[in-house]
């Protein structure tokens, strides 16, 4: 009999492979999506669909009681909300509700695997030749980074929870939509940037997370936390560079005045105050954005887990890129 998986944010872009990951390794997929959600590009996959309620406590346990997971790995969040209370209701609150059902459910329950994220740390300074680990202080610059922080600390507070906290670096791969805004700028003949500060960043392509995540799944060690990203660092310019060669396109350079910029978020963030919806570029989205140094260390996930990450930025860009073509997204 397979071993049964809960995914949270199955339908989403980490989603989708997280679900396959899980598939190959042989477990029984239960896919959690809200009722709104698209599914259509799931239909593919052998999987069961389930919904959560985040705001009842009895429906949760209920649920995981009645099919009985063995593991479940929690995607779910939202990198676009209106304000910093949303972020923390739905990143951080529906996670402590899941964790504690988790937690106090008669299940057989061997795994619990958080994606948080690099966010939750914040970056450090172009200076800073230390990356940063998992014993870095946490400086959040964003809402967002913020929320998974708190999510994190609601959770290390549940003790019978066997948890792993996974926090990825920027992920990209086929699917992806926020980092695809670049690829199709650089394919319309444009490099733009935000001025002219030196970066040092980290990627992460999203089926060496998946990978990550199912590794997870056989770690012994419970309440551990561990930062992921291919293991390289990259100057501000690599992802361009490299997207440019592989789709064999020119592309004017320039800088944009951050002031400039700042101005155009304030605009566009004023423009859908009314709407249900995040411009992709707002205030928030710039603090992340104009961070000098994202460089990241894998030091302890490699040694405690074994993880060896297969794709560096240009091996997981030329599949990326080759997936958009083939479908039309470029």
């Amino acid at each position: 009999m397979k071993e049964r998986v809960l995914i949270t944010g199955a339908s989403g872009f980490v989603g989708y492979h997280l679900i396959e990951a899980a598939l190959q390794s042989g477990l029984e997929v239960h896919a959690a999506v809200r009722p709104s959600s698209e599914v259509a590009h799931l239909k593919p996959f052998d999987i069961q669909y389930t919904s959560l309620d985040y705001t009842d406590a009895e429906a949760l346990v209920e649920e995981l009681e009645e099919k009985q997971y063995h593991y479940i790995i929690h995607a779910a969040g939202t990198t676009k909300a209106k304000n910093a209370l949303a972020y923390t209701r739905i990143n951080a609150g529906y996670t402590k509700a899941l964790g504690q059902a988790a937690a106090g459910a008669k299940i057989p329950l061997k795994k619990f695997v958080f994606l948080s994220s690099l966010a939750a740390l914040g970056p450090i300074t172009y200076q800073d030749m230390k990356p940063i680990d998992e014993q870095s202080m946490a400086k959040p610059v964003t809402d967002y980074g913020r929320s998974k922080l708190l999510a994190e600390k609601h959770l290390s507070e549940i003790e019978r929870l066997p948890l792993v906290v996974l926090r990825p670096t920027a992920v990209y791969g086929p699917r992806e939509k926020d980092i695809f805004i670049l690829f199709k700028t650089l394919n319309s003949g444009l490099d733009p940037y935000i001025s002219k500060q030196a970066q040092r960043l980290s990627f992460i392509y999203v089926k060496d997370l998946a990978k990550a995540v199912i590794q997870a799944l056989g770690l012994k060690e419970h309440h551990v936390t561990y930062n992921l990203s291919d293991g390289n660092c990259y100057d501000r310019y690599a992802l361009a560079n490299i997207t440019k060669r592989v789709l064999g396109k020119k592309a004017v350079r320039f800088h944009l005045p951050m002031i400039v910029v700042r101005v155009v978020a304030q605009v566009l963030e004023a423009a859908f105050a009314s709407r249900s919806k995040v411009p992709a570029l707002n205030k928030e989205k710039l603090n992340e954005l104009t961070a000098e140094n994202w460089n990241c260390s894998i030091e302890k996930i490699s040694k405690e887990m074994g993880y060896v990450p297969e794709y560096d930025l240009e091996k997981g860009l030329v599949q990326t890129l080759q997936w958009y073509k083939e479908n039309s997204w470029l």
